[in-house]
């Protein structure tokens, strides 16, 4: 399995993600820099969470017009698997490739802690190694995790069962008090409809090991894996 990740100036959690790809494909993964006008032939691309270009003007605006997103949307268009995570996942809604937006969280405070989610859809790309219904553990980082996106367009996603995970409490329902940011429904993680991309907040990157308190984050990785195969 070929991999690659973009990074961006203020990117911050690019070798997380280089270090969980590695480690669970056995395969190094590209570096690819945000400027970069050329990509090798890889079955996945990541975007990395972070704070892209100091999140100005809104959190991956800037990042979404570099010129290695040109490669990326071109790699989706052709079928192409990329998830983004984080900061990864508002550039991807600022490039149009993911539905909605990423908001300041309800708080207005930064979030930093491990949240329980739902695996709403356990038959995607990125979650078939996981149960549906299956109640993991995976930590969020984040100050702009807010997901809003217009009535029809939720309607949209949750017929089309597009969303991937969702917050919840201990007893698998989501919850106001489960929700650590107010995304609209409880929303962590999307699909496109084609189901080739992804976006979420939360960071399954930081979850593969014991020694990192946990490996729910595991499953996601092992699910593109399995799609490839």
């Amino acid at each position: 399995m070929k991999t690659a990740v973009v990074t961006f100036p203020a990117s911050n959690c690019d070798r997380d993600m280089f270090d969980a790809l590695e480690k669970i494909t056995g395969t190094k993964p590209y570096a690819i820099w945000h400027q970069d006008t050329e990509m090798p032939d890889v079955d996945l691309i990541a975007l990395p969470g972070g704070f892209s270009f100091g999140d100005y003007l809104r959190c991956g605006a800037m990042a979404a017009r570099s010129p290695a997103m040109e490669l990326v949307m071109a790699h989706a268009n052709r079928g192409g698997n990329v998830i983004g995570i984080c900061n990864g996942f508002q550039v991807l809604t600022e490039m149009g490739l993911l539905p909605g937006v990423l908001m300041r969280n309800r708080s207005l405070k930064f979030v930093c802690k491990n949240v329980n989610l739902k695996v709403e859809n356990n038959t995607s790309t990125f979650t078939n190694a996981y149960q549906r219904n299956q109640n993991i553990e995976i930590p969020v980082a984040h100050h702009d995790g807010n997901y809003f996106a217009a009535p029809n367009v939720l309607k949209k996603l949750e017929s089309n069962k597009q969303v991937a995970f969702r917050y919840v409490d201990d007893n698998n329902e989501p919850t106001e008090g489960a929700n650590p940011n107010g995304s609209q429904n409880n929303i962590a993680g999307i699909t496109n409809k084609a189901g080739n991309i992804l976006g979420m907040m939360p960071h399954p990157e930081r979850f593969i090991e014991e020694v990192q308190g946990g490996t729910d984050g595991r499953g996601f990785f092992e699910s593109i894996i399995n799609s490839l195969k």
